[in-house]
């Protein structure tokens, strides 16, 4: 199929582009970035924007820095830029290892970190990381600026807090701290296909013992979100292969996975377990 007509605008600068957006919202406009999912929607005609603004001309909104211990990512900046580690060190690791679950090469070159995040699809690797480290998203409209938790941004399948007339710009995300050990696992049937599931898992180690334990779901529930009884099952234990199925039983019960006509509930419980174990295991080598 082909998308119904629209009309197409190219700004070249944010200002311009918060400009367009603040007097097209109202009549449906939407933001074109890498295109990996709104063009094919609009294929099939499930999304008829009277508008595209097409912010790939705007080299404010690409690119990674790293100031003190935050970590910027202008929201047009693509996958590929994290297919090597942006960074030196286990978090630049962690990002390249992330990226290399994301779809395909093709799509990693062309699909955006912002759009990932705005898309708000459960089964993102981007959302999960932004979830579960709390990132910070930077949105521009007419009104201003506004930083939004992460915790206050997903609110449902492909459902955010941005507003019509908002345009993301940047994602902030606090970076760990030296000795934090990370770990990433991702189940899906063939890869490069959507995931069934996915943990990150990050946790130090203080006197032999776990301590800042993060456990972040992924592809199970509507939005990604920190699941509080695995990191408790965690806490203070060992980093030990029982503490590690305590915490994957514990999510197990806690979680209220989606269904559909293929996966059921109980899949995905069992799913998300073998999930948080094995990136556990990867924390701990």
């Amino acid at each position: 199929m082909k998308s119904a007509a629209f009309s197409y605008h190219a700004p070249k600068s944010v200002e311009a582009a918060v400009a367009l957006l603040g007097e097209l919202a109202p009549e449906g406009a939407r933001i074109l970035a890498g295109g990996q999912s709104l063009v094919p929607i609009m294929a099939f005609r499930l999304a008829q924007p009277a508008h595209l603004i097409d912010i790939n001309r705007i080299a404010a909104l690409t690119g990674i820095s790293v100031s003190g211990t935050i970590m910027t990512i202008g929201a047009a900046t693509r996958h590929a830029a994290f297919e090597r580690p942006p960074v030196p060190g286990a978090f630049g690791a962690l990002l390249a290892d992330i990226c290399h679950n994301i779809a395909h090469g093709p799509i990693r070159t062309r699909g955006t970190f912002g759009g990932s995040i705005s898309h708000a699809d459960p089964a993102s690797e981007w959302c999960l990381l932004a979830a579960t480290l709390g990132a910070t998203m930077i949105a521009r409209s007419p009104r201003g600026e506004r930083r939004i938790p992460a915790s206050a941004f997903f609110e449902g399948i492909m459902t955010t807090s941005l507003a019509a007339d908002e345009l993301l710009t940047a994602i902030e995300l606090s970076v760990p701290p030296a000795g934090t050990h990370m770990g990433f696992y991702e189940y899906s049937r063939r890869h490069g296909d959507f995931a069934i599931g996915m943990t990150l898992a990050t946790f130090r180690i203080e006197a032999g013992r776990i301590a800042d334990p993060r456990i972040g779901l992924g592809g199970i529930e509507p939005v990604p979100r920190r699941c509080p009884e695995a990191e408790a099952a965690l806490l203070g234990r060992e980093a030990t292969e029982a503490a590690f199925a305590a915490a994957a039983e514990a999510a197990r019960e806690a979680v209220d996975p989606m269904e559909d006509g293929q996966i059921d509930a109980e899949y995905r419980r069992d799913v998300i377990a073998a999930c948080i174990r094995r990136a556990l295991l990867r924390c701990a080598a």
